[in-house]
């Protein structure tokens, strides 16, 4: 290994055994703020506590933005690694140790060829990616408003060490949360008659809620619905006053995202209304869509090739990425997501959840060149 895998190595596990939830990841904002300045590069103004963004590059080209996450999951490690975490109930169950350790690779790649850069690299340390608050800050502060195309990547545990995931178009749906409220009015439970019982009607709205995406919607929409949480009453002999139900909407399609709410809306009223009952809809919107840029998708399977990597397919998926915030604040940039694989494993989010820091120095090396290749062909 030569001095910068090893010094990757070194910060990886530092940053696997500390693991910090989203918003509070100071240990970790420490350690990359600390090597970064020590090497000279000049850190940006960050919109958040915990997080940091630096610059390399003296070039007026194009400004290409590197994002990692750094932030840990309340998930108790089963992994056995000889460095797993020291911290009881979190771990890094989704590779973000992983991305930060690779990005501050590629920062210190970047800025030992500084001088000769066509452009700039902006990195962007972002916190609380998991709990879909940091990209957004991040992305509608104006200390990115001068970046061109943005970059990031994610750990795959269904690939070998050596690939990459490349696809255009869609890779990551939006995400957006729904709570519904049916209030009713409670009684007796030997006297339903009077009452207005919310439970049988928040059985039929599980039941009907999920046609709109069987029947309501194109079936070429990619669209999910799923219904996740449902609560009513503490007690066995009581019909209580109100139930709710929670969930999720997925979508890769705006103009879908909000017909379903719609369709949401329109169906819960009527159906509550026929039993006497009245709700409330409450959505939290999530992050949008990712797409990625289909002429940056090119460019990084050509970069990837000659990085040595074998190039497959990236699979579309449901899950959300809060990366998608930054291709449209303040306005539609272009981005690129690749998955990168990091060895066999148990899947994201899962306690037994390893990625092999045999990828780490191979991702480092591959944003660089990428990065570079895009500051000449932006």
């Amino acid at each position: 290994m030569d001095n910068l895998s090893l010094e990757q190595l070194s910060w990886f596990q530092t940053i696997h055994r500390n693991p910090e939830l989203g918003l509070q990841e100071k240990a970790t904002t420490r350690l990359v703020r600390d090597v970064l300045t020590s090497h000279g590069l000049t850190e940006r103004p960050s919109p958040l506590p915990t997080g940091c963004i630096f610059e390399v590059g003296h070039g007026d080209g194009p400004v290409i933005g590197i994002r990692a996450d750094m932030d840990a999951l309340p998930i108790q490690e089963e992994s056995g690694l000889p460095y797993a975490s020291e911290v009881p109930g979190k771990m890094h169950a989704c590779g973000h140790d992983f991305h930060t350790a690779a990005l501050m690779g590629t920062a210190l790649l970047l800025k030992g060829m500084e001088d000769d850069l066509p452009g700039k690299a902006v990195l962007i340390f972002q916190p609380a990616e998991e709990i879909t608050t940091g990209g957004k800050i991040f992305a509608q502060s104006d200390v990115l408003r001068d970046v061109t195309a943005f970059l990031s990547l994610h750990t795959y545990p269904a690939f070998p060490v050596g690939t990459l995931g490349i696809k255009e178009g869609p890779v990551m749906a939006s995400v957006d949360q729904f709570t519904v409220h049916i209030h009713g009015k409670g009684t007796h439970a030997g006297l339903p008659h009077k009452g207005v019982d919310p439970i049988p009607v928040t059985a039929q709205l599980v039941m009907a809620l999920q046609t709109i995406v069987s029947r309501k919607l194109n079936p070429f929409d990619d669209a999910l619905l799923s219904i996740t949480h449902m609560e009513a009453g503490n007690t066995w002999n009581v019909i209580p006053e109100q139930a709710i139900l929670e969930g999720t909407i997925r979508t890769f399609d705006d103009a879908v995202r909000s017909d379903i709410k719609q369709k949401m809306e329109e169906m819960c009223s009527l159906i509550c209304r026929s039993q006497g009952c009245t709700c409330e809809v409450e959505f939290i919107e999530g992050p949008p869509a990712l797409q990625n840029d289909p002429a940056l998708c090119e460019i990084a399977r050509e970069v990837a090739l000659e990085d040595g990597f074998t190039v497959d397919r990236q699979e579309d998926t449901m899950g959300g990425e809060d990366f998608a915030e930054y291709l449209r604040f303040p306005a539609p940039r272009p981005g690129f997501f690749v998955r990168i694989g990091t060895g066999l494993s148990f899947p994201n989010h899962h306690p037994k959840f390893v990625a092999s820091p045999d990828a780490l120095y191979p991702a480092s090396c591959y944003l660089r060149d990428l990065a570079v290749r895009l500051m000449v062909r932006l």
